[in-house]
């Protein structure tokens, strides 16, 4: 029976006394915990901090099927390599949907983390969206363990990342989160250590860069590529027009004739373009409150709610989602790592031994 010491609705377990025995073995097999996300992994080293930030992408050779590069170097060839190379995604909406790839991916980042000693092998904890089935939960499960590691746990994104933010989940009273990361955005409301009401979408930093696509395209006539379409949003994208008073200039292939062509679009008309994955990421947040208890309202209202994730950093989300849900929002100071320092706090609670998969 595998590990699943994080089920979604379980309690969350107590901190654990490790034996010298299990301090041994962390020695030797340093415990990590990876946030295996669809835009990026990262990977925290217990005792070092977040070791490892890379792009979660993979080119492959379609003839041969030998990967060629992994990480940024394979971000940088999307768009711009030959065939019969391919840049891939291993994930899509937090799960796996090539999971030969996302196996590469796993074991080559944990290798880069142990410098390649392949006798290594640690206990890990990978992070999860909350809506994953059963099946794709395994499919994870069965990837960390392809890649090297002897015991494996799951841990729900949000409870990691409310864990990263320093939200008190253990507590009598109410915390709500928000993670918007690449593929999906997951809100959850914890307390005594459980999980009292949640909500999910497909709705993430891709789908944002998708309607500065369909924008583009739409209503400027020019067609660019995903990495442009990516930056678009960072410099120039806004929850709502109003927020920023930005003009971005950008070059791009124009639709009609094929040929280069410079355009200028104002930070306004790009968050009309954004509109409805913007709303999607603040309808979901907003209706956890229809399924949460009644007496954990009032700890909310007065808590707020905290944002995490890289779709936190898109400028103007978080007055938006504090208009629409008349409490506070706050977005964690660093965002990006929530998830991954959360699951690195949570490796106290792994059980100890040097067991592989199917041993207790």
């Amino acid at each position: 029976m595998l590990d699943s010491l994080f089920d979604l609705g379980e309690r969350l377990p107590p901190p654990r006394r490790r034996s010298r025995l299990g301090r041994a073995w962390n020695a030797l097999g340093r415990d990590l915990a990876v946030d295996l996300g669809t835009a990026n992994t990262l990977v925290f080293d217990r005792g070092h901090g977040v070791v490892l930030d890379q792009p979660s992408f993979a080119a492959i050779d379609v003839e041969t099927g030998r990967f060629l590069a992994i990480g940024a170097e394979a971000k940088e060839m999307l768009g711009r390599a030959p065939e019969p190379i391919e840049v891939i995604r291993p994930l899509r909406s937090g799960v796996i949907g090539d999971f030969e790839a996302a196996q590469f991916l796993l074991r080559e980042f944990l290798l880069r983390v142990h410098h390649r000693r392949r006798f290594v092998r640690p206990r890990v904890i990978v992070c999860v969206p909350s809506g994953v089935t059963q099946v794709e939960r395994r499919a994870v499960e069965e990837a960390a363990f392809e890649a090297g590691a002897r015991r494996v746990a799951i841990v729900s994104e949000p409870l990691a990342a409310a864990v990263g933010a320093g939200l008190p989940v253990e507590a009598a009273r109410g915390s709500m989160v928000v993670d918007i990361g690449g593929g999906t955005t997951d809100v959850a409301v914890f307390v005594l250590g459980g999980t009292v009401a949640n909500a999910n979408a497909p709705v993430g930093g891709d789908a944002l860069d998708q309607a500065v696509l369909a924008f583009c395209r739409k209503e400027l006539g020019i067609a660019i590529g995903e990495r442009a379409a990516e930056r678009l949003k960072i410099v120039g994208g806004a929850a709502a027009p109003g927020v920023r008073n930005t003009l971005v200039e950008f070059l791009g292939r124009d639709a009609a004739t094929g040929r280069p062509r410079t355009v200028r679009v104002h930070s306004d008309a790009l968050a009309e373009g954004m509109a409805e994955p913007v709303g999607t990421i603040v309808d979901t947040a907003i209706s956890v409150f229809e399924r949460m208890p009644a007496e954990i309202v009032p700890d909310i209202a007065v808590r707020g709610i905290t944002l995490t994730g890289g779709g936190a950093l898109l400028a103007g989300l978080a007055v938006r989602m504090q208009r629409e849900a008349g409490i506070p929002v706050h977005v964690d100071p660093e965002p990006l790592s929530c998830v991954v320092r959360g699951a690195g706090a949570l490796l106290d609670r792994l059980p100890g031994g040097m067991g592989r998969r199917g041993m207790e």
